[in-house]
Order: structure tokens, then C-alpha cells, then sequence
């Protein structure tokens, strides 16, 4: 199977990717020229820790960045992850979590100050974010059933599929490029990287997928969407 390059390869441009989702030019173009710096993030070590001030605005160009949170004992959990074209909002406290690469990635920083600004001058703006919020709690909604109520198969299986589609790849036609490491797909659905490597052999096994490295092809693309109950209406809030 051809596999072509998705969007967390080949890199995104902010003020383009406004425009497609809906905000108007005029907005985007405001958010784009807005000053910023470009950051290569190296995903060895966090970017930002626990208790950094969320006084930024970030928007992710190529690779993923992810949020993460620590239990007592420094076990580490993915709570989020942000695609090319999405972004991660400033707040007034300090963040709860740290910020991460999931694979080498670059990102646009702005401040806050400068972004208040420019949604101050384009109201339009508000309601793209109330619609940002929305979707981000809609994914979180969908993550938390899967860790509480999902085996460990229908969990993985759920992963690549939504992978697979805020990629911009069609499963039934297109393979995908794995970002994660086992260690990283177990962070996400709260188990050990030896069971998410059980789990890879199960899906072979039962001819929903095929591997090679880790590029994915999905034998069975509306089965695997079945064993991982993914339905992609709630990316769409």
C-alpha cells in the first residue's frame, strides 16, 4: 500500500489552516502575522514542566506534542495530544501538567498579551475558540471511556484509528506512519509496554492490520474502527 505523507510529517501553516476550519481571512491573517518565535522541540526531555505559567499561545506545525501528567510514584500518563494544525490555548493559572514531544516537532509561540490583542480586534475569534474548547473536551470525554471501560485491545485499536484520522489519513485507503513508541501507546492507554506489544501481535493476529517498521496498513479498516468503537463524530465538535 502507497502510503502518503501526513499532516504531522510534512508541516502546516497557521493562517491556511484557520481559513479551512472557518475562521474568516481577515482573523487568520491577524493570528499569523501576530508576533511569535518558531521552536524545534526535542522530544527527550519536556518542554515545559508541571507549574510552567500558561502564559503562551502554541500552535503545532509538524510533529505532535502531547500533555502529561505524574502520579506519586512518577508514573507518567498522556492526557493529550496536539496534531499539526492545532493548538494549545493560554490561561491565566499555571498549567497542571507538562507539555512534551511526542517525535521531534515545531511549534509557533506567541504571548499571551499578543494574542489577547488580537482576538480583542477580531471578535469573530471567540466563537472559533468556544468550538476549539468544545472539541478538546470531546476528545478528553472519548480518552476517559477509553482508559475506564475499553480492554486493552479495543483501547490500542481506538488510538490508531483516532490517530489515523487527525493525521488527514482515510485507514480504508492509506497506511500510517506510527508516531509513538510502545512506551508511549502504553502512556496513552494506561498500560504496560509489554501488553501494548501483545496487543500489536493480537490485532496482526486476528487480521486487522499489518506492520512493517511502523508503517500500520489496516487490513480491515471498518472492523478495526469496530473493535475500537471509534466513531469520528466527536473530532468534529
Amino acid at each position: 500500500m502507497i502510503r502518503d505523507m501526513s499532516r504531522a510529517e510534512t508541516g502546516v501553516e497557521l493562517e491556511e489552516t484557520l481559513v479551512k476550519v472557518g475562521m474568516d481571512l481577515s482573523a487568520a491573517k491577524a493570528l499569523g502575522e501576530m508576533p511569535h518565535k518558531v521552536v524545534h522541540v526535542d522530544p527527550r526531555r519536556p518542554f515545559r514542566e508541571p507549574g510552567s505559567p500558561r502564559d503562551e499561545v502554541m500552535f503545532v506545525r509538524s510533529g505532535i506534542m502531547c500533555k502529561y501528567k505524574s502520579d506519586g510514584s512518577g508514573r507518567r500518563q498522556i492526557v493529550a495530544l496536539r496534531f499539526p494544525g492545532e493548538g494549545i490555548l493560554p490561561s491565566p493559572s499555571n498549567a497542571d501538567y507538562g507539555l512534551q514531544a511526542i517525535a521531534r516537532s515545531e511549534i509557533m509561540v506567541g504571548s499571551a498579551e499578543d494574542f489577547a490583542k488580537v482576538v480583542e480586534e477580531h471578535p469573530s475569534i471567540n466563537g472559533f475558540l468556544y468550538k476549539l474548547v468544545q472539541r478538546e473536551a470531546s476528545i478528553s470525554h472519548e480518552w476517559l471511556v477509553n482508559c475506564g471501560r475499553r480492554d486493552s485491545t479495543a483501547r490500542v485499536a481506538h488510538l490508531l484509528c483516532e490517530t489515523a484520522a487527525r493525521c488527514g489519513i482515510d485507514g480504508a485507503k492509506q497506511s500510517l506512519r506510527l508516531p509513538f513508541t510502545q512506551q508511549q501507546i502504553a502512556d496513552i492507554t494506561g498500560q504496560t509496554s509489554v501488553n501494548v506489544n501483545r496487543v500489536f501481535a493480537e490485532l496482526e493476529r486476528q487480521g486487522l492490520i499489518e506492520r512493517e517498521g511502523r508503517n500500520i496498513s489496516f487490513a480491515d479498516w471498518n472492523e478495526i474502527k469496530r473493535v475500537g468503537s471509534f466513531q469520528p463524530d466527536y473530532l468534529l465538535s
